[in-house]
């Protein structure tokens, strides 16, 4: 992994804690949904991180988590066809087909809301257009196990049962982590797995939920000369939906939903 997890870290919320939580996660599904007219054919990926950047900045009166953590030089991560994760915003114009994956952090109070969502410029392969909905099916499908008492190892397992029947692989080497103050908090949310294992989850812990699935095989590569940009390994494209999370007493709640989904916003379990 190339983002670094926090030391120590407090996995169970304050009802505090969990409010500043919810303000930062509508902050980021709110720059998802701003840039979204913004991706067409001709634009610069550039362009797009200036336009978030400004958006958070200015309006939102927030912080872009990822500029300048750890060394990345841009305010959003924008992955591109091949690229798995961590893809920095350049001059590249988008072309018809492409598919990109923008993730946003937005820092509010000392907290942090961690989104990100697939876009299709104009239109693109069937193989491609399947990958992301499959990616967003991993993601929706783990999200709804959420509850007290379901392990880390049912979250994985069920990214993988809609991933792999499909024909994708489930990237291994980044996952989901806990969330808060810090950018990267325990635990480590890993997207494969067997169900029962793992930590056990209780209400109150905050964490991602960002299958990354390719379209070939699962291993990636990350480019020496900029130490951030991961690719497949087999130049196959790559998928990511990405989501912050609450565990509440009975289920689950989405801090990070945003308007265009079809999705509960909480899911309450008997």
């Amino acid at each position: 992994m190339k983002w670094y997890l926090n030391a120590m870290t407090n996995l169970i919320k304050t009802p505090e804690q969990i409010e500043k939580m919810r303000i930062a996660g509508k902050l980021a599904a709110d720059v998802l949904e701003m840039i979204a007219p913004y991706v067409q054919k001709g634009v610069t990926t550039e362009e797009l991180n200036q336009r978030c950047h400004d958006y958070i900045v200015n309006e939102q009166q927030a912080i872009p988590a990822p500029l300048n953590y750890h060394g990345y030089p841009k305010s959003v991560c924008i992955s591109l066809n091949e690229v798995v994760c961590h893809g920095i915003p350049s001059f590249k114009k988008l072309r018809e087909g492409d598919i990109l994956n923008i993730d946003v952090t937005v820092i509010k109070d000392n907290y942090h809301g961690d989104s990100s969502a697939m876009f299709i410029v104009g239109e693109t392969t069937p193989q491609k257009r399947k990958l992301c909905q499959a990616a967003q099916e991993s993601l929706y499908a783990a999200i709804k196990l959420v509850r007290p008492g379901a392990t880390l190892g049912d979250i994985g397992a069920a990214c993988q049962q809609v991933a792999e029947p499909q024909g994708f692989s489930i990237v291994r080497d980044f996952c989901g982590h806990g969330i808060g103050e810090g950018f990267h908090e325990e635990p480590q949310v890993l997207h494969y797995g067997m169900p029962g294992t793992g930590m056990s989850l209780k209400a109150g812990m905050t964490f991602t939920i960002e299958p990354m699935l390719n379209a070939g095989t699962y291993k990636c590569k990350v480019n020496k000369k900029d130490g951030w940009t991961a690719t497949t390994k087999d130049g196959q494209p790559s998928a990511q939906w990405e989501h912050t999370l609450l565990v509440t007493d009975d289920g689950v709640e989405v801090l990070t939903l945003r308007s265009d989904e079809d999705f509960p916003r909480e899911i309450h379990h008997s």
